[in-house]
């Protein structure tokens, strides 16, 4: 694959500062090592909070929370890290931004992490957030890479609930084929390898993964009717770019309405590029949209490139 023609200069600088923080090698340190290393390169690309913008730390449902206070519905926003990583840090700025651009209340769980705790436990804490949120109103899900996957599977497990507005899913590896597409086409590509996912989906489950269960990969359940309206957004250089695309279209066949986008030219990982990239801030401003159009229950739209 020739990433030299597909990446910008942006993009590439990107890739840089995150490799010096987070070395391709990652993988092969502890835990506690690929953990400390995540979190200071979280912090390097912390922009801050907008003026006015606020949060509060507090349980729900039994997991702790990050609350960005605004208006109804509220988003559940799961963090991604490949089950491992992250966590109410991590992904703070982009929820920060995600309340200011929206207005709405925005929910990030700190989700309980593998290997310590192995499957289903980030999934059992996403349900348990979204179901006691849902109280109070229907929600929207959105969540990045395994954050998409978790807030994919949630959606499945509560269809025909009327819980779940919409969801948005960004660069999320939702269980496809890894010896097909874009797993094999981009298995060595910038910011995450299809070496990387297999080795993160081992841990996540201490050895092989489950066949056909939609809470580990939403792509292996048998039924996709009665999902709520979806938004797959991928990046092209990843090698789970298929798995939006795949899961928007399996959404359609079975009568719903999801749609998908593919950001040429961008890597995993990119929402932490959406200030310092132009491609990554046009992606970032697309997801605002989304999120927006579905909370007053409209469709979303876009070019699906």
């Amino acid at each position: 694959m020739n990433y030299d023609r597909l990446i910008d200069a942006q993009t590439w600088a990107f890739i840089k500062a995150s490799e010096d923080a987070y070395p391709p090698d990652a993988a092969t340190l502890s835990i506690a090592q690929q953990r400390a290393i995540y979190d200071t390169m979280c912090r390097a690309f912390h922009r801050g909070y907008p003026d006015g913008i606020t949060a509060q730390d507090r349980p729900i449902a039994g997991v702790m929370c990050r609350v960005f206070a605004g208006a109804q519905p509220a988003i559940i926003y799961l963090h991604g890290g490949g089950f491992v990583v992250g966590g109410l840090e991590s992904h703070d700025d982009v929820c920060a931004d995600i309340r200011a651009a929206t207005g709405l209340t925005v929910i990030c769980p700190d989700y309980r992490l593998s290997p310590e705790h192995l499957h289903p436990a980030a999934f059992e804490d996403a349900l348990a957030v979204t179901r006691a949120v849902a109280v109070d109103g229907p929600v929207l899900l959105a969540g990045d890479s395994a954050g998409g996957n978790l807030a994919a599977a949630v959606s499945h497990a509560l269809r025909g609930q009327a819980l779940i507005l919409g969801q948005v899913l960004i660069y999320p590896g939702l269980g496809g084929d890894v010896d097909a597409g874009s797993y094999v086409a981009h298995a060595k590509a910038p910011m995450l390898t299809r070496e990387d996912v297999l080795f993160y989906a081992g841990i996540r489950h201490n050895g092989a993964v489950p066949k056909g269960d939609a809470t580990v990969s939403p792509l292996e359940d048998t039924d996709f009717s009665g999902l709520p309206p979806t938004i797959a957004i991928a990046a092209e250089c990843d090698p789970l770019c298929d798995d939006a695309r795949n899961y928007a279209e399996a959404i359609v066949t079975a009568g719903g309405r999801a749609h998908w986008v593919v950001e040429p030219g961008l890597v995993h990982g990119y929402l932490r590029a959406r200030k310092t990239v132009d491609r990554a801030a046009a992606s970032f401003a697309r997801i605002m949209q989304a999120l927006q159009t579905l909370a007053i229950g409209g469709n979303p739209k876009g070019d699906t490139r």
